[in-house]
């Protein structure tokens, strides 16, 4: 048997260069950034209802032409009538 040098050969711990573990980024803090969502400030927070967001889709219902933000529109509309119990 001849004797090689696999045997000989140390491995070598991974103590040295950047953690990584993000596809070769630096890896970064756990958490959403959406995580401070809604968090403010103000002393007085005004909250629309669900007239005024009926009243303001049906003004952009109206205003545009495009075909996609129609169709959502019209669903958001609909979604709120049936929760309602007047569709």
């Amino acid at each position: 048997m001849t004797d090689s040098n696999l045997s000989k050969i140390k491995p070598k711990l991974r103590t040295q260069g950047v953690v990584s573990g993000n596809f070769g980024r630096a890896k970064v803090k756990a958490g959403s950034p959406m995580r401070d969502l809604g968090v403010t400030n103000v002393k007085v927070v005004k909250v629309n209802t669900q007239k005024d967001y009926l009243q303001r889709l049906h003004c952009a219902y109206v205003a545009t032409n495009d075909a996609k933000l129609k169709k959502f529109i019209f669903n958001e509309i609909k979604k709120i009538l049936i929760q309602r119990g007047e569709w």
